[in-house]
């Protein structure tokens, strides 16, 4: 019950920052720039917090389920970007569908990478 509670406090707050910094990012660009930047910063600290988990930045498993399902299920937004992509090849804007798909998935993996980078050097 209480892995329960952690991933609900966790969602809570994964979704405000979701909100807040998409927001602030988007701006009034009709390329979604906000999915874009919250796909990458939880690429990164997932892969952070889940290659991190035999240094000294390891962290008990509460903690580890509370950051991981909690903070960034929430934080992250596929189903988003999915429908954002969508719209963009209704709307036939090819060019900027193609661009969204090339950045979401070459720059998450790179977000994956350098987050396992950065574990090894704690």
């Amino acid at each position: 019950m209480l892995s329960i509670i952690y991933v609900g406090i966790g969602g809570f707050i994964g979704a405000v920052f979701r909100f807040l910094l998409s927001s602030t990012l988007q701006g009034s660009s009709r390329f979604p720039l906000g999915t874009l930047g919250v796909n990458i910063i939880g690429a990164f600290t997932l892969s952070l917090i889940t290659y991190s988990s035999e240094k000294a930045f390891a962290l008990p498993d509460s903690s580890r389920l509370f950051l991981t399902v909690g903070v960034l299920g929430a934080f992250t937004t596929m189903s988003t970007f999915s429908l954002e992509s969508f719209k963009l090849l209704e709307e036939q804007e090819n060019m900027l569908f193609i661009t969204n798909l090339a950045l979401n998935n070459l720059l998450c993996l790179a977000g994956i990478y350098l987050g396992k980078i950065t574990s090894a050097l704690l």
